[in-house]
């Protein structure tokens, strides 16, 4: 059903009302909202496109399309959804704000399933007492009448809406996944719900030491790992590394026979060579990216000492905290008994863990040889 429809992210507006900032970079704890939004619909689809009229690059590194709007000075949602509407290749244009970070629950297979029941040109998403008209799924047929609509000098969406058959979805079950950041202050208390609740999974269970480095975007994690490894290894250390990336991620280009036979079909490719071994595998439209855990599962621990990690800040295992006074982003170590050891510029007041200078990159190696030492 996923591959009848395209799901948009509409991230176009001016966001006045958040000082004129791209919305849809907006971080919320430290991850920005079209981060948020794209993490929760890859469950469902690989079918997704970003609307945006600023920071193109930024966004294009999500690894999706991103589609500007042909009408110029930000013409309302409509625009967004005509230029979508024109380089799509799928029956049905299915779409959302970048500034409602949360997603109703099987998002895209419900709107898709109100849409065969009642055969509406039109579907919208109503929260049980009003209807949420950028939450559509829209019939890409429609696009001939969308553009003379707005030839006319029309913007309204109920209006155009109710040229054509709609229908609409209930769910009023969840009518939260509908409230809008629009202000700051919004914005701080999403913050605060979400820090006074439990999100840690349990406890990681794997052979080796692990040790993981939690921070906030724009700390700095992969320049001081970078720099860390080379030290780790002069200490006798083989150490494992595992990254998680938001974005697409694809190391196996077209033109490759590895590429090549993959795309013809292979569900999983591993290719060996006297120096290296691959293992690509295309996870499936439906299935969620693996967790800390799964990602484990596949190291070979016969032959490391130790793995770090990169992100999975949420899981439960021992980390490090990097942080940064300039970037004003809240600590995390309160919150997160996980959390061995604080790394900064400057040591807090009232510290109650072991503090590491963030810049030097020796007394970062030592702390983690010593903790790997005690963990074994």
């Amino acid at each position: 059903m996923s591959e009848q429809v395209t799901v948009a992210i509409l991230a176009g507006g001016q966001g006045r009302r958040f000082g004129g900032q791209d919305k849809g970079l907006v971080e919320v704890s430290g991850t920005p909202l079209i981060e948020l939004i794209i993490e929760q619909l890859r469950a469902e689809t690989a079918n997704i496109v970003i609307n945006a009229n600023r920071n193109k690059a930024r966004y294009q590194q999500y690894g999706y399309p991103v589609i500007e709007d042909t009408m110029a000075d930000y013409q309302g949602p409509l625009a967004g959804f005509a230029s979508v509407m024109t380089n799509l290749n799928t029956e049905f244009l299915l779409t959302l704000p970048c500034d409602a970070p949360k997603i109703p629950e099987q998002y895209v297979s419900k709107m898709m399933q109100r849409q065969q029941q009642t055969d509406a040109d039109i579907v919208v998403a109503s929260d049980g007492e009003r209807l949420q008209p950028v939450h559509a799924l829209i019939a890409n047929r429609l696009l001939p009448s969308l553009m003379a609509f707005l030839a006319r000098g029309e913007r309204k969406i109920d209006r155009w809406y109710a040229e054509h058959n709609m229908a609409a979805l209930d769910f009023s079950d969840t009518p939260d996944v509908f409230h809008n950041l629009n202000t700051e202050q919004q914005k701080l208390q999403l913050e605060a719900e979400q820090s006074s609740k439990p999100a840690l999974k349990k406890p990681i269970d794997f052979a080796l030491p692990l040790i993981g480095f939690a921070a906030f975007s724009g700390v700095g994690k992969t320049t001081l790992i970078k720099n860390l490894l080379p030290k780790l290894r002069e200490r006798g250390l083989r150490v494992g590394m595992i990254k998680h990336a938001h974005h697409a991620l694809d190391i196996d280009h077209p033109g490759k026979d590895s590429y090549e036979l993959r795309k013809a079909g292979a569900e999983q490719m591993l290719v060996v060579s006297r120096s290296q071994v691959a293992w690509v595998r295309d996870l499936q439209d439906g299935r969620e990216e693996p967790d800390l855990q799964e990602a484990l599962d596949l190291l070979d621990p016969d032959s490391l000492d130790l793995v770090l990690v990169e992100g999975f800040k949420r899981e439960s295992f021992s980390k490090i905290e990097l942080h940064r006074d300039g970037l004003h982003k809240p600590l995390l170590y309160p919150e997160d008994s996980n959390i061995i050891a604080f790394a900064s510029e400057e040591c807090p007041d009232k510290l109650t863990i072991p503090w590491i200078d963030l810049n030097q990159i020796d007394e970062m190696a030592e702390f983690i040889v010593s903790t790997y030492q005690e963990m074994l």
